[in-house]
């Protein structure tokens, strides 16, 4: 099950479509086209709306809802039979777009409050294999694959300073228990030197993943593939509902073959970039067709540790540090 604010937002946001005036209306109506929705979990929605912690969230994601009953882009007023909601369930196949909620067997619609994330991987996933095919298993430890030397260095001060003889000599034989406790004992901070190690083990991460990942992404056709991949773009249109910071998020999301009729990609760059984390940034030079103007888009990927200093594999981040509503190929809904 997603967090409560997630579950709440996706929901209330399907929960608007059906055609009721509020949000209690709608609540106490539980109705039928809601068709994800248990006796539990409307129970859990009710208990969540009435307590009022997420009550902008709650605005944010009715006002969204109402507006795509309303748009000629979407179900222009026409109350939908079905609303299907994804919930927790990871998808069988390979899922391009991060879809959240389907209307009617046709409207694809993806919930974004509050994030720039827009995928999180493995990094062999993202740097080796380009986000293609499914997501799989997560692979070995990046760090040991790009910097081994770094990274064992790294783990030789942290083992010196803890003095514990009990941890294994070699951070690659940390059994995946000894990571979970080893990361627990570092929730406080970095035992003395440790700090100074780390970054410089990911700045070697960054600079090596930056130069592995052009030379695996290779030519424009491969740097298109790859933006598109980053930017959540396949071949079903579908739409984005969501807040950013400044406001609501209501897009249609451009197919590859609508987003060539409108632009073309001139380059992306890739480089490492400093940061607390291994980070590399991504940036994509694009020529609109239609207006004439230069447009970019850019964005970062972080590279860390998803339970705590090295308590497990690092994953892979990818920001869009770019505005919704200023992407090439995120169209306004209408």
């Amino acid at each position: 099950m997603p967090d409560l604010r997630t579950t709440l937002t996706e929901l209330i946001t399907g929960l608007a479509m059906v055609g009721h005036d509020t949000v209690d209306e709608a609540l106490a109506a539980r109705p039928a086209a809601m068709v994800s929705v248990s006796p539990e979990l409307w129970v859990r929605l009710d208990a969540a709306h009435a307590g009022g912690a997420h009550r902008d969230d709650v605005d944010a994601a009715w006002a969204n809802g109402r507006a795509f009953l309303a748009a000629r882009d979407g179900l222009r007023g026409r109350r939908p039979l079905t609303v299907e909601w994804k919930g927790s369930q990871r998808a069988p196949g390979d899922e391009v777009a991060p879809i959240d909620l389907r209307i009617d067997h046709v409207y694809l619609v993806s919930c974004k409050y509050l994030s720039r994330i827009v995928v999180n991987a493995s990094p062999a996933r993202l740097f080796d294999r380009l986000l293609q095919g499914a997501h799989g298993a997560r692979s070995a430890d990046w760090y040991e694959e790009v910097a081994p030397d770094e990274h064992h260095q790294l783990y030789d001060v942290v083992r010196t300073g803890l003095a514990d003889p009990t941890l294994p000599r070699r951070v690659d034989e940390l059994s995946p228990a000894e990571r979970k406790a080893l990361g627990r004992r570092l929730r406080e901070g970095w035992p003395a030197g440790a700090g100074e190690a780390y970054e410089v083990m990911t700045d070697a991460v960054a600079r090596a993943t930056a130069a592995r990942w052009r030379d695996t992404i290779g030519g424009r056709a491969g740097q298109e593939a790859m933006l598109w991949r980053m930017l959540r773009i396949g071949s079903a249109p579908y739409f984005v509902l969501g807040a950013g910071r400044d406001g609501p998020i209501r897009r249609r999301i451009l197919t590859p073959w609508d987003w060539r009729q409108r632009y073309r990609l001139r380059s992306l760059t890739i480089e490492a970039q400093a940061g607390g984390q291994a980070r590399v940034g991504w940036a994509a030079e694009i020529d609109d067709r239609v207006t004439g103007a230069d447009r970019q888009v850019c964005g970062h990927v972080e590279i860390r540790w998803s339970h705590g200093r090295l308590a497990a594999p690092p994953e892979a981040k990818v920001y869009l540090d770019t505005p919704h509503d200023d992407v090439p190929g995120y169209e306004p809904l209408v």
